[in-house]
C-alpha cells in the first residue's frame, strides 16, 4: 500500500439525532455503517501488508493482493472525502487538522525513521518530514487534500478536474518525492469524489439488489486478477509512479488512470454494499482505525526483519490463512480502547495550549446576531 487511511480514523462519521437538529445539546451519534467500513478496510490493509512476502510463490495470494489493493485505500479515501465536506479552513477546523493529521504525521514519521534504521539495517537514514516514510504518506496526502477542500467545493466540475490532474501526474515523473506528491495527486480523485457524495449515495449501494450483484462482481474480480497476475503490473494500483516508470508509452498513463479509477470505484461499491449498517462487536473499533493503521506497520517491519516468510510452512495454504488471521487479529488489538488510551497523546492530542481560545464577540457581532 501506501501503502492506508481516513484516514483511517481521522474522520468522524456522525449522524445527527433529531434533538441535535432542533438545537438541543446532546452528543452526536456515530454512524455504525462508516465505522464498520473503516474497520473492515483497515483489516484488509493489514492483510495486504502481510501477504507481500508471499506473493512471489503464490499466484492465488497475488490475485487476492491485487484485488484488495484495487479498493481498500480508495474506500478509505472516499470516506475521508465524504467527512471532509465541512472543512472550511476556519480556526477550529485548522486546529483539528493540526492535532489530527499534522502532529501524528510528525510523530510517526520520526518514529518510523528510527525504527526502520534497525529493521531495514539503514543506521544513517535521516528524519525528513518532506519525504513520507512507509505508511505516513496518507497523512501527508490528507493534509494536502483537506487544505484544498474549499477549492474543490467551489468548482463546477471538481471530479473531472481532479481526474485530469491525476492523469497529468502519470505524465510527469519529475513531480518528485516531496510529501509523496505523485501519490497524493493520483489518489486525489477518490477524495474529491467523497466530497461530492451525499448520504443517499451510500444508501443506494446498500440496497439488496446491489448486494446481490456485488457478490458475483467481487468473485469475478478475483478470477480476473488471477488471470491478470502474469500479464498486468498491479503496481498501477499503488498510484506511486508515472507511465515512464513502467516502461510504457506516455499515453498509457491517462488511460490507466481512468481504467483504474473505474475499476476501483466498482469494487468500492461492492465492498460498501456488504458492510453492515447495524452496530456490531467491531463497530467501536472503527473509531480508532488510525491507531491500527499507523501501529501495525511496526509489527510488519519487525516481522520482516526476522524473516518470518523464509519458513516454508507460511507459503502453504494453511500458512497463508494463518498469516491472514494473525494480521487481522493484530490490527484489531491495535484499535482497542487500551491502546487508544496509552497513545492518545500522539494521535489525538488536545493541544489547547497551542491555540487561541474563541474570541469574545464584539458589539458589531452581537448587533448582526440580533438581526
Amino acid at each position: 500500500m501506501t501503502q492506508a487511511a481516513p484516514t483511517p480514523a481521522t474522520t468522524t462519521a456522525t449522524e445527527r439525532t433529531p434533538a441535535a437538529r432542533t438545537g438541543a445539546r446532546r452528543p452526536e451519534r456515530r454512524d455504525s455503517f462508516f465505522d464498520n467500513a473503516k474497520y473492515l478496510a483497515i483489516v484488509l490493509v493489514a492483510m495486504g501488508h502481510a501477504w507481500e512476502p508471499l506473493r512471489s510463490d503464490s499466484r492465488a495470494v497475488t490475485a487476492l493482493y491485487m484485488t484488495v489493493y484495487a479498493f481498500h485505500m480508495p474506500a478509505f479515501i472516499v470516506i475521508s472525502g465524504y467527512f471532509s465536506r465541512g472543512f472550511d479552513a476556519s480556526p477550529e477546523k485548522i486546529k483539528r487538522l493540526v492535532t489530527g493529521v499534522v502532529v501524528p504525521y510528525v510523530v510517526f514519521e520520526t518514529a518510523y525513521t528510527y525504527f526502520t534504521r534497525w529493521s531495514d539495517g539503514v543506521p544513517d537514514r535521516p528524519v525528513s518530514l518532506l519525504d513520507p516514510l512507509y505508511l505516513t504518506w496518507f497523512l501527508a496526502a490528507l493534509f494536502i487534500w483537506r487544505l484544498t477542500t474549499p477549492l474543490w467545493k467551489s468548482l463546477r466540475w471538481p471530479l473531472p478536474v481532479a481526474l485530469t490532474l491525476a492523469a497529468l501526474a502519470t505524465l510527469s515523473p519529475s513531480i518528485g518525492k516531496d510529501l509523496d506528491l505523485q501519490r497524493a495527486v493520483q489518489f486525489l480523485p477518490y477524495f474529491v469524489l467523497g466530497l461530492c457524495l451525499e448520504p443517499e449515495h451510500f444508501r443506494l449501494v446498500r440496497r439488496w439488489r446491489v448486494r446481490l450483484v456485488a457478490l458475483p462482481v467481487l468473485v469475478g474480480a478475483v478470477v480476473f486478477a488471477y488471470w491478470a497476475v502474469p500479464r498486468v503490473d498491479y503496481a498501477w494500483f499503488f498510484h506511486t509512479s508515472a507511465a515512464e516508470d513502467f516502461g510504457v508509452p506516455a499515453w498509457y498513463g491517462p488511460v490507466m488512470t481512468l481504467a483504474v479509477f473505474g475499476c476501483s470505484m466498482i469494487l468500492v461499491a461492492c465492498f460498501l454494499a456488504w458492510v453492515p449498517g447495524r452496530r456490531t462487536w467491531f463497530t467501536a473499533l472503527g473509531a480508532a482505525t488510525l491507531y491500527g493503521y499507523l501501529l501495525h506497520g511496526f509489527v510488519i517491519q519487525a516481522a520482516n526483519h526476522w524473516h518470518w516468510s523464509r519458513l516454508d510452512w507460511f507459503h502453504r495454504p494453511l500458512g497463508e490463512i494463518f498469516v491472514s488471521l494473525v494480521a487481522a487479529l493484530v490490527v484489531t488489538l491495535l484499535c482497542t480502547a487500551p491502546v487508544r488510551r496509552v497513545l492518545r497523546f500522539a494521535l489525538e492530542p488536545r493541544m489547547d495550549w497551542a491555540f487561541r481560545g474563541p474570541s469574545a464577540p464584539t458589539e458589531r457581532d452581537r448587533s448582526v446576531a440580533r438581526r
